[in-house]
């Protein structure tokens, strides 16, 4: 199935009024041959468990040819990486999808590729050829005459961002994994390919859309001014205002969407990591921007952690702050602003909500999913929902040696830069709060197979015997799994169903609705209405983010009502003004 390009730009927005989108890391979510490791036909065949959800569309992490060195996000080709299909198995997947009604997104990467595709091979091999200025190539910084990379920055992975290369005699740029080399944007020519072989190519054999990977890091401040010293015991600092919102950001968006998106029905989701204004955040996804549909930000994501010279190191964080983060966020469903808002909780680089946000003691697992998904569900324009958060999926237990069980690239370079650094400075406490924020917040806990059933391995794997690609957690068996959700109409699976079909049937109060944020100095719950546009009804949220009881009172533009429970994550009504430990309830008048 083909879409065939239309002649006008503006086309019928699919996603518009906003969508449920169901995220899949290909290599953890189901194994069809029996390998150990997930594959595209693995996802055929678990189509039915996503629709059932009533979710719109699904989006796939990379799943091209690639080293994997960073797992996905270091392409090497456009084919399909051999273990997870061939581009048969991807046709019939989009095939599949569309067939179940549903709309299928790919992940676009191209800020960086991998050193071993053949655009960097051919870049490195001389200073002369054709397609060295596809990539950016740097002279060494001489000092003192030792040499020295061009500047000071931190690479998003640790170590610097400038790799030295033998053979050419200079440093290139790479804001990731040194394996990860920058594409040049300000090259035209390097643009055009990418508009040619990353997008259109995709789109015209029916992709619907794409969640795009570092998409404010294409515009380079090409001076590459040294970042201010941070952190003195290391020569390299965290330079995250000069990785995002270059000066030529918003020419290559427009010209991107001009070339390759305007004539397809396509939904854009551009990653903004580093840019907390929303007026800049505006400029790339209002409807007069032409640029993108919508953003992923970072803001909330990073709240227990970041900030520092260890990006996985944990920091204290206070219900007030989230609350405030989300209101930011929802400004940008207000019709006047003219953009698109979308909220998430987790995703293949974020660890489990329930352990970060709420609680994943046995006692309280329950609760804190259904908590959670309450607030996902009730926010305005898009969500996405992440594999194994609808049947309240948690972190990896404390017991996991981070050393053999963890397999993150950002993981194992920031431990062992924690490691190096507390026996330099005979600091084990450095030790033990980088181990802390490791076992909260690294990506590992996100990657880990999916949950299906209560058989061995979950039942990720078709061939019970085969070892899966990465541990399993035990959690599994402890009622964390699809099957043991399946028929209990008091799971987080059955939960996350009701919600998204009540977030429909109220589309103009949970999709559309104007939020509203109450009592913000709260740092126990959180409360807030949701508004329809012409004033006919109004929501109420309250949230309980503590193991212990508290008090609410309705506002009054439910008390001027007459209002009832539309939902509790007890499953229960109650006339009590009182939330028990991490309850949610929903009002409706």
């Amino acid at each position: 199935m083909v879409n065939a390009p239309a002649e006008q730009k503006k086309l019928p927005s699919w996603w518009s009024g906003g969508s449920v989108v169901y995220q899949i890391y290909p290599a953890s979510f189901k194994d069809d041959d029996g390998d150990g490791y997930g594959d595209l036909r693995g996802i055929i065949n678990k189509l039915g468990h996503i629709k059932s959800l009533g979710v719109d569309a699904i989006w796939i992490c990379p799943h091209y040819k690639s080293p994997r060195v960073d797992e996905g996000y270091d392409i090497s080709d456009t084919d399909i990486h051999e273990p997870f299909g061939t581009r048969e198995d991807c046709q019939e997947l989009i095939d599949a999808v569309h067939a179940h009604g549903m709309k299928i997104m790919f992940d676009l990467v191209v800020n960086h590729c991998s050193d071993q595709h053949a655009w960097f091979k051919e870049s490195r091999s001389s200073k002369t050829n054709p397609k060295r200025d596809w990539f950016y190539w740097k002279p060494p910084r001489m000092i003192d005459g030792v040499r020295h990379p061009p500047n000071n920055w931190r690479s998003c992975f640790g170590g610097s961002v400038w790799e030295w290369d033998e053979h050419t005699q200079e440093y290139y740029l790479h804001y990731f994994c040194s394996e990860q080399p920058d594409l040049n944007w300000e090259n035209p020519e390097t643009r055009q390919a990418i508009y040619n072989d990353a997008i259109r190519y995709w789109l015209d054999r029916g992709v619907d859309g794409f969640r795009i990977d570092t998409v404010n890091m294409y515009s380079k401040y090409l001076d590459f001014p040294d970042a201010k010293v941070v952190a003195p015991e290391t020569p390299w600092q965290p330079a995250g205002d000069f990785f995002s919102n270059g000066p030529r950001l918003q020419e290559f968006l427009r010209e991107m969407r001009k070339e390759a998106f305007s004539k397809y029905d396509c939904f854009t989701i551009g990653e903004l990591p580093n840019t907390p204004s929303l007026e800049k955040i505006l400029s790339y996804i209002s409807t007069d921007a032409e640029a993108l549909d919508c953003t992923i930000l970072f803001d909330l994501a990073d709240l227990d952690h970041r900030g520092g010279q260890y990006p996985l190191m944990g920091r204290n964080w206070a219900l007030s702050q989230f609350k405030a983060l989300t209101a930011f966020a929802q400004q940008l469903a207000e019709p006047e602003h003219k953009a698109h808002a979308l909220t998430y909780l987790e995703n293949h680089d974020q660890a489990r909500s329930v352990t970060r946000y709420a609680s994943d003691a046995p006692e309280h697992r329950l609760t804190s999913s259904k908590l959670l998904a309450t607030y996902l569900l009730t926010l305005s324009g898009s969500v996405i929902i992440y594999e194994g958060q609808e049947i309240g999926m948690i972190n990896a237990p404390k017991d996991w040696d981070i050393d053999t069980e963890y397999l993150d690239v950002n993981t194992i370079n920031t431990w062992r830069e924690i490691k190096h650094d507390a026996k330099v400075q005979n600091d084990p406490s450095l030790l033990e709060r980088g181990r802390a924020g490791i076992q909260l917040t690294a990506r590992d806990h996100a990657r880990t197979p999916m949950q299906w059933d209560g058989s061995k391995n979950a039942g990720f794997s078709s061939n019970p015997d085969a070892k899966p690609w990465y541990r399993v957690m035990e959690s599994y068996a402890e009622g964390l799994n699809v099957g043991a959700q399946e028929d209990d109409p008091n799971s987080t699976l059955n939960f996350y169903r009701q919600l998204v079909s009540l977030r429909k049937a109220h589309k103009d109060l949970f999709i559309l609705g104007r939020f509203q944020l109450l009592d913000p100095g709260n740092d126990q719950t959180m409360l807030f209405t949701k508004t329809a546009l012409d004033g006919s009804q109004v929501a109420f949220v309250a949230l309980n983010f503590s193991a212990e009881k508290q008090p609410f009172e309705l506002p009054i533009e439910l008390t001027a009502r007459q209002s009832q429970l539309l939902i509790s994550t007890l499953g229960k009504s109650s006339e009590s003004r009182e939330l028990d430990a991490y309850e949610a309830r929903v009002y409706l008048a």
